[in-house]
């Protein structure tokens, strides 16, 4: 019997795009048919990856056109510029196929008031690429997180290099990418969710912008535009979960507290990200890229059971410091298993979407729609609560953020709220499927 293929349209081939076509290219069953960009440079260069045993995509440079053969794709890869995500999945979405969108899914509260007001009326299985969940060490703290106790710390750190150079620098406009706490640390608030299994209560930023004014070049661009930011601290606290349907008159000082630490111009830091929980029994430790984990537990006396303390001294004397031999430690390497993490998932996706398929199931992602749409709030609201207004009276004129958009864009994002909205009912599937008809023929 002959191997199923999977068709696969890749939708913008800049550096995140020719990525997607390496990892499809280590699998027989994946055909990457259609490549989609309006930049020919980089579509020529997409087409040079392909290898030479296997079909050559057919190329287009308007969206449009890849749409009227929408029949023919069994998995889409969004991997535009962020501005660009959300006006796809309102084009793309209605079909029944899987979408794989890289993140950030959304970069301003109307585009996620768009993606909100649409969702329920999707037909497509929807993947936000959020890759830093399925790194070794990372997967292997999560692991271990039952090992110590409630989860009541969280801090992530990263300290790397500036963001590298992109189409048109549009990395670098907030415009199109939403900002760095929303273009870069969705990641992050993804993981704290992950994390902690709470919800965003309340929190507070302070940033940096235009430190980095002569490296990204703004001096030399047109109009001032207002800059990234390039160094932020984000205090957070999360909802914790009420048990038995009551909530503790303690919750708020019960919830875990979270940290995230961002510096982009710590080129040659020993580790470029950090991931650190604090539980009630003990600790877990990942660097990247080192892909260790180190794994703690107390001395406490409320959990020295006889099989935990086995090989460990006691803490007896409280008026010292715990002794070094009383306090359990594990290193767990994991850079031997670094063949398996998969960036943004495009690898499992398409295993997934095939398996699910041939076995008639539902499928399921493990980063979903709304996983990919609560990170983006959890950016946007940290941009909204920066405390150093000082020094962002130019930023602060211009929210709330408005996503750099053609008239087509704005005409779909104004039909989904609308349509939405009008007599507080969800729109019909026929009339969200007239607006984006219209929109193939724009």
């Amino acid at each position: 019997m002959a191997e199923k293929k999977i068709n696969v349209a890749i939708l913008g081939t800049g550096m995140m795009g020719q990525e997607h076509i390496s990892y499809c290219s280590g699998y027989s069953q994946i055909v990457v048919k259609f490549l989609c960009d309006s930049n020919e440079e980089m579509l020529k260069k997409a087409v040079s990856m392909i290898h030479d045993n296997a079909p050559k995509p057919e190329v287009f440079h308007s969206e449009k056109e890849l749409l009227y053969r929408v029949q023919e794709i069994d998995l889409l890869v969004i991997a535009t510029p962020n501005y660009m995500h959300t006006p796809h999945l309102l084009r793309w979405a209605f079909n029944d196929i899987c979408i794989l969108v890289e993140k950030p899914i959304a970069i301003s509260e109307k585009q996620v008031r768009a993606l909100r007001a649409s969702g329920p009326l999707f037909k497509a299985n929807i993947w936000t690429a959020m890759e830093y969940r399925f790194i070794p060490a990372i997967q292997k703290l999560y692991q271990l997180l039952p090992t110590i106790g409630l989860v009541k710390n969280v801090t992530i750190r990263e300290n790397r290099f500036p963001f590298l150079s992109k189409v048109n620098e549009w990395n670098k406009d907030i415009e199109k990418s939403g900002d760095t706490l929303v273009e870069k640390c969705v990641h992050f608030f993804d993981l704290f969710r992950l994390l902690t299994n709470q919800e965003l209560h309340t929190c507070t930023a302070k940033v940096h912008r235009g430190l980095l004014d002569e490296e990204y070049g703004y001096d030399q661009r047109p109009g001032n535009p207002t800059r990234i930011i390039d160094s932020a601290y984000v205090l957070m606290d999360f909802k914790e979960t009420p048990s038995g349907g009551k909530t503790s008159k303690f919750a708020g000082q019960r919830g875990t507290l979270g940290c995230l630490e961002l510096c982009m111009f710590a080129d040659g830091s020993r580790h470029q990200e950090e991931i650190i929980v604090t539980g009630m029994k003990g600790r877990l430790e990942a660097y990247l890229p080192e892909n260790k984990v180190f794994h703690y537990l107390r001395p406490t006396r409320l959990h020295m059971t006889k099989e935990n303390v086995k090989d460990r001294e006691k803490w007896v004397d409280t008026t010292q410091p715990p002794p070094k031999s009383s306090i359990q430690e594990e290193i767990i390497d994991c850079s031997d298993l670094s063949k398996w993490f998969v960036n943004s998932c495009s690898k499992l996706l398409p295993l997934l979407t095939n398996v699910y398929r041939q076995k008639g199931r539902a499928f399921i992602p493990q980063v979903s729609f709304e996983d990919g749409i609560i990170a983006v709030e959890m950016g946007i609201k940290a941009q909204l609560n920066v405390s150093n207004k000082a020094d962002e009276d130019d930023y602060a004129s211009m929210l709330p953020l408005n996503a750099y958009s053609s008239q087509s864009c704005d005409t779909l994002l104004n039909h989904a709220i609308d349509l939405a909205q009008m007599q507080r009912k969800i729109p019909l599937v026929s009339e969200l499927g007239d607006i984006v008809a219209e929109m193939k023929g724009q």
